[in-house]
């Protein structure tokens, strides 16, 4: 049953990277370069789980790979103008996105934990760290989509990234928050793998203390 599902999963994010290929290509041959840049960019952050088992034996289950490939996913499908058509596109992005930003925090620092007595986050805490890191990583994120409007408008090319201005701003803040949120009280049990597999890494590459 594990094998089945570890197959399927592994099957539907291929089936993403594929539909991430078509909507690179819908981008290039139409001429619209925030959807080319998007689904290419996408495309790249497919591949870092293979690349982390690759370099580093950092191992993701199929799950966790398919979850980030579909987040990566709806957002490259949004910016063939579902994120304008559709109200709650943005909504939905922000917070799955955020799921996964909160994911990897989540998991470095309980890897941290593990692997060394000199880094220490009581679990208590960590909800709260959780939710601060990723609305800090949202924040980071609204300046780039700002920075990139204004260097776009200055040099005369078409939009990468919108920025549809502070009340925006302020409700993807919020979604990011509730993704911070799911995680940190839903997510936290279905990371432990990913956990332990950047522990073990940390113990080959670092001596702990």
């Amino acid at each position: 049953m594990a094998l089945s599902r570890a197959l399927v999963e592994r099957g539907l994010a291929r089936v993403l990277q594929g539909g991430l290929v078509a909507i690179l290509v819908l981008g290039v041959i139409g001429g619209n370069l925030s959807v080319a840049v998007n689904a290419l960019l996408a495309l790249l952050v497919t591949v870092l789980p293979a690349a982390l088992r690759r370099d580093l034996g950092i191992r993701l289950d199929t799950g966790l790979t398919l979850f980030i490939t579909a987040a990566v996913f709806l957002h490259a499908v949004g910016m063939l103008g579902l994120y304008d058509d559709v109200w709650w596109w943005d909504h939905l992005t922000h917070t799955v996105s955020a799921m996964v930003v909160a994911g990897v925090a989540y998991t470095v620092v309980r890897a941290l934990d593990l692997h060394t007595d000199r880094f220490h986050i009581p679990e208590s805490r960590l909800p709260y760290y959780l939710l601060a890191f990723t609305i800090a990583m949202g924040l980071l994120w609204e300046g780039l989509e700002l920075g990139a409007r204004l260097l776009t408008d200055w040099l005369d090319l078409p939009v990468i990234w919108i920025n549809y201005g502070p009340y925006d701003t302020e409700l993807d803040l919020l979604f990011d928050a509730l993704g911070a949120i799911v995680v940190a009280v839903f997510g936290t049990q279905r990371l432990q793998s990913a956990v332990e597999s950047v522990r073990r890494w940390l113990d080959r590459r670092v001596a702990p203390e």
